[in-house]
């Protein structure tokens, strides 16, 4: 267990080393500094003559959120057609069927937002050409997606008053072509050296050592990890996702996938110090971000290496830990360092089945989920902490008598209603999804659907209404992953959990860059003594205060139904 505790610190440490020169080269490009990569720009030059757009037009926030939402209507629409007549198109060498309507509307729309939320096993419900053109390349368009609206955020906050903030399709293309494309490249050469298929063969036939002859899925899946993790995704070419031995192959490829999927949501956070030149600031909102991971990272790694109390008197030996669905390559303590990463993250991916960790595990990712702003996503995680300091700067100016100010701009009742309709937001999708499918499910259960709704639970009692929360939250949080023992391939989660996709990823995107933009436009007010410092450690934990207490606040009730209660049966 100590060499699996020094793995977990040396892969974070990894991370921070990779992290802080990331930040330095990411303001260079959006500053439009000389950096390593200018060799694009006529690639860039050509794209922008053949669309017919002006990269040096300033847009205000309103033309980049037109530009934004509109170009992601363009690609749900190609998503969502190309996945129902994939059968119809090339690339389909073991033959699958075209999606059905209500699975292809949830797939275009979970991988649009940077969710993944997978209802279909990537073995049997997609093709090569879908994998490809259309899942890795939604991909690569919604991390750049999620980074162009929070430089935007940048933008705004640098300058003193101003309603220029930048190109959208110049920060986004920069965003792919400078960040994600070559960064993907180097991890995919990685994956393919440490044995991970990068082919278009079909399934291949395989004589196990028991003599079984089964059908091994591949295809060009190192390639498509890479963004997976890079793209803070999640999807997995395969439907047991990283705990699939061709998409997690070793534990070099472990730790290269947990390192990809951090390593950008933290130099985002170093680089909003450098870019708007306030480097404490951002040292403050990196030191909580991390106290707040490690607060849900330590019970999940001891409960996960402790082992189920359940199964101890049976009297059966747990040195392993907890391994009911988990890797044995990988184990308990590296499975519980993921699990929380992965949805503190947004990224989803699992190396483990979520479902079975521990209640405790399992809390501590649905919080994770439910804070959505520890790290985050590519891009909304400082989107999300963002919309948390605002509501940090209003309470504290009301603690003090005067009027709240952030970085020289007065903060006015438009901004707070923004901000709170935005905080209301999740708590309002994850628990109205969960009363009405709990609703249905215990007074219409045997409704004559394709999959009725008392079969939709293979765990009763407190862990399945878990696995209800949990769906919801994950598809909140742009996550993804699950609690697999839900049965969410029909109709009623694909068009459900469609609508919180597009809510959940939409409306917190536009209400911080609405906020940035409106309180850039207003006149400058420089600060003095008693100006309100948010780069101050009492600022930090004034902010700190206030995630934890609105998440109790909001999630606790339901909490205490589902993992809560379930630790407390054991």
């Amino acid at each position: 267990m100590n060499t699996a505790i020094a793995g977990v610190i040396a892969t974070y440490g990894i991370t921070l080393l990779l992290a802080w020169p990331l930040s330095r080269y990411i303001v260079k490009v959006f500053r439009g500094d000389k950096a390593w990569l200018d060799f694009m720009s006529p690639l860039e030059k050509l794209f922008f003559k053949i669309s017919g757009i002006n990269p040096k037009e300033e847009m205000n926030w309103k033309q980049h959120m037109k530009a934004l939402l509109t170009i992601n209507l363009v690609w749900f629409i190609y998503a969502f057609f190309v996945l129902m007549f994939q059968d119809k198109l090339p690339l389909n060498p073991d033959g699958n069927p075209g999606q059905s309507a209500d699975l292809a509307f949830n797939t275009a729309i979970s991988f649009l937002v940077n969710c993944n939320l997978q209802h279909y096993s990537g073995e049997t419900g997609v093709t090569y050409f879908t994998q490809l053109f259309v899942l890795a390349f939604l991909q690569f368009v919604s991390a750049a997606t999620g980074i162009a609206a929070l430089v935007v955020v940048f933008k705004a906050l640098k300058e003193k008053t101003t309603t220029q903030l930048g190109n959208f399709w110049d920060i986004f293309l920069k965003t792919i072509t400078r960040i994600l494309l070559p960064i993907s490249i180097v991890i995919a050469l990685i994956f393919i050296f440490n044995g991970m298929p990068a082919s278009f063969e079909g399934k291949d036939t395989v004589v196990t050592m028991q003599g079984d002859t089964v059908n091994v899925s591949r295809g060009p899946v190192a390639g498509f990890v890479a963004i997976k993790h890079l793209g803070t995704n999640g999807g997995g070419w395969f439907g047991a996702n990283s705990a699939h031995p061709l998409e997690n192959p070793n534990y070099i490829t472990w730790m290269t996938e947990m390192v990809a999927q951090v390593v950008i949501p933290i130099a985002m956070v170093f680089a909003l110090g450098l870019f708007i030149q306030r480097r404490k600031f951002a040292n403050i909102i990196f030191a909580i971000m991390t106290l707040g991971m490690i607060i849900l990272l330590i019970p999940s790694m001891q409960q996960e290496m402790a082992g189920n109390p359940a199964i101890a008197k049976l009297g059966i030996d747990q040195a392993a830990g907890a391994m009911e669905g988990k890797e044995v390559r990988f184990g308990a303590a590296a499975t519980g360092y993921w699990s929380t990463v992965t949805t503190i993250i947004s990224t989803g991916s699992v190396c483990g089945w979520h479902d079975s960790t521990m209640p405790m595990t399992g809390l501590m990712q649905m919080l994770g989920m439910m804070l959505n702003c520890l790290y985050g996503g590519c891009g909304v995680g400082i989107l999300n902490y963002y919309i948390y300091i605002i509501i940090a700067v209003f309470i504290s100016g009301l603690m003090v008598g005067r009027t709240p100010e952030f970085m020289g701009h007065k903060l006015e009742a438009r901004e707070v209603k923004i901000a709170a309709l935005i905080t209301l937001l999740s708590p309002f999708l994850i628990l109205a999804g969960t009363a009405l499918s709990s609703w249905i499910l215990v007074h219409y259960p045997d409704i004559n659907w394709a999959v009725k709704p008392g079969a939709w639970l293979n765990n009763p009692g407190y862990h399945g209404f878990s696995e209800m929360l949990y769906e919801y939250t994950s598809s909140n949080a742009n996550n993804g992953s699950g609690f697999e023992g839900l049965g969410d391939g029909n109709v009623f989660w694909n068009v459900s959990t469609g609508f919180v996709l597009i809510l959940g990823r939409y409306l917190p995107i536009i209400g911080p860059v609405a906020i940035a933009g409106i309180m850039a436009s207003k006149k400058y007010v420089p600060e003095s003594a008693g100006t309100l410092r948010t780069d101050s450690l009492t600022f930090g934990a004034m902010t700190f205060a206030v995630i934890i207490i609105l998440t109790a606040l909001s999630y606790f009730p339901a909490l205490v139904l589902g993992p809560i209660a379930e630790y407390f049966s054991l």
